[in-house]
């Protein structure tokens, strides 16, 4: 029986996150792209949260700081989803939504900036 072994590790050298894909450009010319609907905190996050990535290593994974997501570069290429529960990322979502709501509030006033006209 014959499995499949890399021979070399894959490295990343840049990511792109659009509404519906995430791409990876790897250090050898190839390009992976998955539908962002694999990875479902990228897919609520907003597009300035999927911009702020940083490679981790030499490249063999990706991180999404912001968004505590992190995807290894070998289970994209092998097709791997996220593995995260409806469960834990419905209590992210709502952790999410809270921060939001708190860096929308008015810093001396504790009230809503987008109900403040000046």
């Amino acid at each position: 029986m014959n499995s499949l072994v890399a021979e070399q590790e894959v490295i990343a050298r840049h990511v792109q996150v659009t509404k519906t894909e995430l791409a990876v450009d790897l250090h050898d010319g190839r390009r992976i792209i998955v539908p962002i609907t694999w990875y479902p905190r990228l897919m609520h996050a907003s597009p300035k949260e999927r911009k702020n990535w940083q490679l981790l290593g030499d490249g063999y994974a990706i991180e999404w700081p912001e968004l505590d997501e992190h995807i290894g570069v070998s289970g994209l290429l092998m097709g791997q989803r996220s593995g995260e529960s409806k469960k834990s990322l419905r209590r992210w979502l709502i952790n999410k939504q809270r921060a939001t709501s708190k860096r929308r509030q008015h810093p001396r006033a504790g009230i809503d900036s987008k109900a403040v006209r000046i």
